[in-house]
């Protein structure tokens, strides 16, 4: 197991490698920084902007593998660079870190947790009302783009509080501006303004992996084992929770590692949406100015949390699976 691991840890580093250069490369050809000082009214000189762009590292006129060159090294010693605007990239992006990871942590665990629970549970009502009910839901929800979906549940909130009268729901920031109180009051306002944004990027995991394991469950209770150890004397339930769960979790891993992805988009388009201070607006912001240096940091955090929900999926293979740790 550790040699495994071992050696996913160093394809890993190489993929965040070409994952950097990738991104960086993309980044200084298709977004213009040059173009955001010269808009500026009134429009400033040339040399000015030309050493703008050089004390920002982004001057068009270097070959982009100089600079590209010059950043990784500064980025090898922690230093991600200046924004656009000259603030430091490392600064914020240690702001926006964390309310990214929060939002991507608990729509993770929410999304796969009921998700997986509502694959088993329709799996052994195959056929009946609940089952085709969940699969109309489903499909219904996977059919409707992220941004839609929080769309709808901000407009929702909007018309119950009207309705009410009164703020039931929160749906705009990660925190209430100038509240106060103690450790548990700001942990209770943190989680209001935490519900729709996690909903709406746990519900497309929901439909998704429900569906998968769905598929999976219905392979095992049609498996040898499950019938002998039924033949044995356990019931259909206790059988599929003893003997039959593990395995169909198995796929699921694989299918968790390439599903994080979608998840941390629908979140990019969640904190645009409730206006949460994330990586996600901090992108589309960064984009729409031309900084490079942001939008190459934003990338970097992507390309990182990726690869690690790949290395928990392997993690998680190897204790659910046997075969792999004697392979």
């Amino acid at each position: 197991m550790v040699r495994r691991l071992s050696q996913r840890l160093i394809h890993c580093a190489i993929l965040l490698l070409v994952s950097t250069l990738l991104s960086y490369l993309v980044s200084s050809t298709a977004l213009s920084p040059r173009a955001y000082f010269q808009d500026r009214q009134p429009r400033p000189p040339a040399a000015s902007v030309d050493r703008e762009l050089a004390t920002l590292g982004l001057d068009d006129r270097t070959p982009v593998v100089d600079r590209f060159a010059h950043w990784s090294w500064r980025a090898l010693h922690g230093d991600l660079g200046r924004t656009i605007d000259g603030e430091s990239v490392n600064a914020e992006f240690g702001r926006r870190v964390g309310v990214s990871a929060r939002l991507l942590l608990v729509g993770t665990l929410v999304g796969t947790g009921l998700g997986v629970l509502a694959g088993v549970w329709a799996a052994v009502r195959r056929g009946r009302l609940p089952d085709r009910a969940l699969t109309v839901f489903c499909f219904l929800v996977l059919s409707v783009p992220t941004f839609v979906l929080a769309l709808l549940f901000k407009d929702g909130a909007l018309q119950l509080n009207q309705a009410v009268g009164h703020t039931v729901i929160r749906y705009t920031g990660e925190r209430t501006p100038g509240h106060t109180g103690g450790p548990l009051s700001q942990l209770q306002d943190r989680a209001s303004h935490l519900v729709l944004p996690a909903a709406t990027v746990a519900l497309g995991s929901v439909a998704s992996y429900s569906r998968y394991q769905r598929g999976a469950t219905l392979d095992v209770l049609g498996s040898d084992h499950l019938r002998t150890a039924q033949a044995k004397g356990l019931t259909p339930g206790r059988a599929l929770l003893r003997h039959g769960l593990r395995t169909s979790l198995i796929p699921m891993t694989t299918f968790f590692s390439f599903g994080f992805l979608t998840l941390f988009t629908g979140s990019v388009f969640a904190e645009q949406i409730f206006g949460w201070p994330g990586m996600g607006s901090w992108f589309m912001d960064a984009a729409q100015k031309g900084d490079v240096n942001s939008v190459v940091a934003v990338n970097l955090f992507a390309a990182v949390t990726v690869l690690l929900a790949g290395l928990v999926a392997d993690v998680l293979l190897v204790v659910l699976d046997p075969r792999v740790r004697r392979g």
